[in-house]
């Protein structure tokens, strides 16, 4: 039975450099999330057979991002490498930008500014982070079939990829 989804998601630790407190948070959350709901259907790895679930894992390489996806067999290892896609990330770099600076103006409002001032810098962030998701839903478009909230979470880990100190 068909069950296209992501079971398991791994980022590749040697490419995050550095993270603070904040974005440690936000990568647990995003993975709890995607992990407890999402639609990952890799086009060619489904036409061959395999129909989920799905362990992935995030890297950059060479300015790149590397979606290694496997199958799961439900042992809990690694899984058969099913296929690598890899997406150019020049695209991303203004929205990845924006985000790390819209998300350093929030953490530091909700420790000093208004319910106000929180809820106005909170609605840019969604406005840059929707955008992105858009984007990376186009990227994967023929390559993997997917949701916008999953797109988002995924966006959201792209980010911590990028983080350096």
């Amino acid at each position: 039975m068909a069950d296209p989804r992501i079971s398991h998601i791994e980022l590749d630790e040697a490419t995050i450099l550095w993270r603070n407190a904040d974005i440690e948070q936000e990568r647990r959350i995003a993975i709890f999330d995607l992990i407890e709901d999402n639609m990952f259907k890799p086009e060619r790895a489904f036409a061959a057979g395999h129909e989920g679930p799905y362990r992935l894992r995030l890297s950059v390489q060479d300015g790149r991002l590397q979606l290694d996806v496997s199958d799961d067999d439900g042992t809990g290892g690694e899984g058969q490498l099913l296929e690598t896609l890899i997406l150019g990330l020049g695209r991303f770099r203004r929205h990845i930008r924006d985000y790390f600076a819209i998300c350093d103006s929030y953490y530091q409002a909700i420790r000093k500014a208004t319910a106000t001032e929180i809820e106005t810098i909170d609605m840019a962030r969604r406005g840059v982070h929707n955008e992105a998701a858009e984007m990376l839903l186009e990227r994967l478009e023929g390559k993997v079939a997917t949701d916008f909230a999953t797109a988002r979470r995924l966006f959201t880990l792209i980010c911590v990829l990028h983080i350096r100190g």
